[in-house]
């Protein structure tokens, strides 16, 4: 298999900021940080990487919550990393990625904020059931694919940005 990627803990303080503007202060913040795993796989023809939760926590019906992995991707160009839920949990539950997959792109690394992944997951369920996440459970896969561009792309511009960044002008 070719190797295409590293995963990488995005520093304290990029943690720190974006923790802050989702879930306000925590005084605990360093010790989760400290347990924050990096994603792999469980087995060795697995194609996901199993993201772990940094925190547990349970959602309700229609509840959902944006979790600051504490995770970025060194990724090689032309590739993409794709998130998505679990399997076990979207059978289950109906846990559900908002975005439906996450598509990290290899220049996200280089970002201001240091290529910061977030998972934001809604409880889809309609069963009425609640899921219930650990501290250091897997709760999404990322799996790593290559792609092409057409022959005549001409994208020149470079991105500085999170969520939504290459479509601002």
């Amino acid at each position: 298999m070719k190797k295409v990627a590293q995963f990488k803990k995005v520093s304290f303080g990029q943690f720190e900021k974006d923790w802050n503007n989702i879930f306000g202060k925590n005084e605990n913040l360093e010790n989760i940080y400290q347990k924050i795993e990096l994603p792999q796989r469980a087995t060795a023809f697995s194609a996901g990487y199993d993201f772990f939760s940094p925190i547990a926590f349970s959602l309700k019906a229609r509840e959902s919550i944006n979790i600051p992995t504490g995770i970025r991707c060194n990724i090689d160009n032309n590739y993409v990393l794709q998130v998505f839920p679990r399997s076990g949990l979207g059978f289950k539950f109906r846990l559900q990625l908002n975005n439906t997959v996450g598509i990290i792109d290899s220049d996200y690394f280089y970002s201001e904020n240091e290529g910061h992944i977030h998972i934001k997951l809604t409880n889809d369920t309609n069963e009425n059931k609640i899921v219930e996440i650990s501290q250091g459970q897997g709760l999404a896969q990322g799996i790593f694919l290559e792609y092409g561009i057409t022959i005549d792309d001409n994208a020149t511009a470079t991105r500085n940005g999170g969520f939504g960044s290459t479509t601002k002008k």
